[in-house]
C-alpha cells in the first residue's frame, strides 16, 4: 500500500501539471478538477502512445517525462500550486460525514489494489501488452503471437507509461487511482447538491453506491472502470451545460469523449453527444471547429497507427477493414475465427447453436443466462424500459438525449458482442437516476453510502469465489488484503507461474506450465504464449507465429504451412 501511495503522489503531480498546461495551451477554461485531471492524463497518454511508435516506454521515456514535468512546473508554477491549494480547500469544505467516507473508501481502494489481481483478462493480455510497451514499444504484427494482443487499449498505454517498470515490477494500479478521482468528484458534487438541490449533482453523488461492482476491476489495469467513471463525468458536463454550452465546454466534452473512445471503442455512442451539441448550437460553436478537428485527427491518427503497427489493419476488431495490408497482417482465417468467437461469447453458445438460433431466440437466451450475467442483462433491459417513466417527473431534455444514446449503445452491443460489462456504464447511470427519484434527503443518502460500504469491507478482507455468481469459467476468487501488502503490493499476476522455453520454426517463446487457461500468458517473459494455443492454430489453420527477424522489435507474422487436407475447428 505504501509504495503504491508514493507512486500515486508522483502520478497525481504529473497529470496535474499536464492538465494545467493543457488547460492553458488549448484555452479550455476548465472549472471541474476531474476534467483537468483527465485532460492531463489524456495528453500524457497521447504523448506516450506517440513515443511507443518509435521506442520503448522505459527509463528513457521517464527521463524525458521528468524534464518536461520540471519545465511545465516552472512555466505554470503559480497555476498548478493554486490548483493543489484549491483541491485541499475542496476537501476541507466537505462535511464531516463525506470527509470520513472518502478517507475510508480511499483506504479500501488502496488495500484492494495492493491485493492480488483477479480480472482474467489481466492474465491473458493486459500484463503482456504493458510489458511489450515497456520493453519494445509498439511491435509490428504482435497480434500474430496472440490475437488478444491486438486489443491494446489506450489505457494500457497510460499504465505502461506510469508503472515505472525499470524501478519496480509491481505497479499496476492506475485504474484504482482513477476510481479514487471519480469518488472524490462524486462526494464534491454530493456536497454541492445538499446546497443547490440539482438532480445531476445528486446522480453523480450516488456513483459510489456502485463501488461494490467497480472494485472487481481496480486490481488490474482494466479500461472498464475508467469508462464508467468518465461516462458519469461526460453525462454531468452534458446536462450541466445543455442549454448553453460555451465553445470551451464543447472542447472539454469532445476531449473527454475522444479519450474514452481511445480507451475502449465499445463506448462509441458517446461521440453522439458532442455531435448533437454541434448541430443544436452550430452558430455559437462553429468557431471551435478547427480545435475539434485537431483533437479528432490526433486521436484517430494515433488509433489507426497503433492498429496498423500491431494488427496490420487500420481498425481492429472490424470486418470493414479486414484484409492483408502488410506481410504481418493477421491472416483472414484467424480474423474470421476471432469474430465467430466474439459474437457468440455473450450468449455462451457453440457455433452450431448460434447459427441455428433466430435473433429473438438469441435475445431470450441472453436474457435468461444464469448468475451475474443474466442478472445484469435483465437489469439493463428493465432500466431501459422503465426509464421513460422517470421522464414524467424529470422534464429536462438533456436526460432524454442521454437515454436515447444509451438505447443506441445497447442496440450496437447486440450487433457485436452483448457482454453486460460493455453496457454497465448505462446500467449504473440509469440506476443512479432512478435512485435519485426516491432517495434525495441528506440522512437517507448518508445511510445508503454506509450500507454500500459494508460489502466492500467483506470483499477486501474476506476471500469470495466469484465462480458462484458468474458464468465465466475462469472467473477467479476475489482477492483479499493481507498484512504483508501494507508496504509492498502483491505481484501483478495472481499466479506464481513457471514457464518452459519452446521452439516453433524461428520462434522461441515461453509457455506456462501446469495451467488450464487456453489464452493464458500471465506475467511470463517475452515472448509468451500458451503452446496449446500455438498447436491449435497449427493443427486447424496450418499457421504458426514466426519472427520477422532475429530482433523481437521487428515483430511477428503468421507463416502458412503446406497441407493438403484443410480442416476447420
Amino acid at each position: 500500500m505504501l509504495l503504491i501511495l508514493i507512486s500515486w503522489l508522483y502520478i497525481a503531480w504529473t497529470i496535474h501539471l499536464w492538465g494545467t498546461a493543457g488547460n492553458h495551451v488549448l484555452h479550455l477554461k476548465i472549472s471541474l478538477p476531474i476534467v483537468q485531471t483527465t485532460t492531463g492524463l489524456a495528453l500524457l497518454t497521447f504523448f506516450a502512445g506517440t513515443w511507443a511508435i518509435f521506442g520503448r516506454l522505459h527509463w528513457e521515456f521517464h527521463s524525458v517525462l521528468l524534464v518536461l514535468n520540471f519545465i511545465i512546473a516552472w512555466r505554470y508554477s503559480s497555476e498548478w500550486i493554486t490548483g493543489i491549494r484549491q483541491t485541499i480547500d475542496r476537501f476541507i469544505s466537505l462535511n464531516l460525514f463525506l470527509k470520513s467516507y472518502f478517507i475510508g473508501i480511499a483506504v479500501l481502494i488502496l488495500a484492494q489494489c495492493a491485493s492480488a489481481p483477479y480480472v482474467i483478462d489481466n492474465e491473458s493480455y493486459y500484463l503482456q501488452n504493458i510489458k511489450w510497451l515497456n520493453e519494445y514499444g509498439m511491435v509490428k504484427g504482435l497480434i500474430n503471437l496472440h490475437f488478444f494482443l491486438g486489443q491494446l487499449s489506450g489505457w494500457h498505454i497510460a499504465q505502461s507509461a506510469l508503472n515505472f517498470s525499470f524501478l519496480y515490477d509491481r505497479f499496476n494500479d492506475l485504474s484504482a487511482l482513477f476510481l479514487l478521482y471519480g469518488v472524490f468528484f462524486s462526494v464534491q458534487q454530493l456536497q454541492q447538491y445538499f446546497e443547490s438541490g440539482k438532480r445531476h449533482q445528486l446522480i453523480v453523488g450516488l456513483f459510489p453506491l456502485a463501488s461494490v461492482l467497480l472494485f472487481q476491476f481496480i486490481s488490474a489495469p482494466s479500461p472498464d472502470v475508467v469508462v464508467y467513471v468518465l461516462t458519469f463525468v461526460i453525462f454531468f458536463l452534458f446536462v450541466d451545460h445543455y442549454a448553453n454550452p460555451t465553445k470551451e465546454v464543447f472542447a472539454q466534452l469532445t476531449l473527454l469523449v475522444l479519450f474514452t473512445l481511445f480507451i475502449k471503442n465499445t463506448a462509441m455512442t458517446l461521440a453522439l453527444l458532442p455531435a448533437f451539441w454541434f448541430v443544436l448550437h452550430f452558430n455559437s460553436l462553429k468557431s471551435s471547429f478547427p480545435k475539434i478537428v485537431l483533437f479528432c485527427s490526433a486521436t484517430l491518427g494515433l488509433f489507426v497507427t497503433k492498429n496498423l503497427i500491431i494488427c496490420g489493419v487500420p481498425v481492429f476488431p472490424s470486418k470493414l477493414f479486414s484484409g492483408t495490408y502488410f506481410d504481418y497482417s493477421l491472416p483472414v482465417e484467424i480474423e474470421h475465427f476471432y469474430y465467430e468467437e466474439l459474437k457468440k461469447y455473450g450468449y455462451f453458445l457453440t457455433t452450431e447453436n448460434y447459427d441455428s438460433f433466430s435473433k429473438w431466440e438469441l435475445f431470450l437466451r441472453w436474457l435468461q443466462l444464469p448468475k451475474m450475467n443474466g442478472l445484469f442483462n435483465k437489469l439493463g433491459i428493465a432500466l431501459l424500459l422503465i426509464a421513460p417513466v422517470f421522464f414524467l417527473k424529470i422534464k429536462e431534455k438533456a436526460y432524454r438525449v442521454l437515454y436515447f444514446v444509451l438505447l443506441i449503445q445497447m442496440g450496437l452491443l447486440f450487433a457485436t458482442s452483448p457482454q453486460y460489462r460493455f453496457f454497465l456504464n448505462g446500467i449504473l447511470w440509469l440506476g443512479c437516476l432512478g435512485v435519485s427519484l426516491f432517495f434525495y434527503k441528506r440522512k437517507t443518502i448518508h445511510t445508503l453510502l454506509l450500507i454500500s460500504a459494508i460489502p466492500l469491507l467483506v470483499f477486501v478482507f474476506v476471500p469470495v469465489n466469484l465462480n458462484r455468481f458468474s458464468n465465466y469459467k475462469f472467473m477467479l476468487t476475489l482477492s483479499h488484503f493481507e498484512s504483508e501488502y501494507i508496504i509492498s503490493p502483491h505481484a501483478n499476476s495472481k499466479y506464481d507461474m513457471t514457464f518452459e522455453k519452446v521452439s516453433e520454426g524461428n520462434l522461441e517463446y515461453y509457455s506456462p506450465i501446469n495451467h488450464d487457461f487456453f489464452w493464458g500468458t500471465y506475467n511470463g517473459p517475452l515472448p509468451s504464449v500458451n503452446k496449446d494455443q500455438v498447436e491449435y492454430f497449427k493443427t486447424y489453420f496450418h499457421l504458426i507465429p514466426q519472427q520477422r527477424s532475429t530482433d523481437l522489435k521487428d515483430g511477428f507474422y503468421s507463416k502458412k504451412l503446406p497441407h493438403d487436407a484443410k480442416r476447420t475447428p
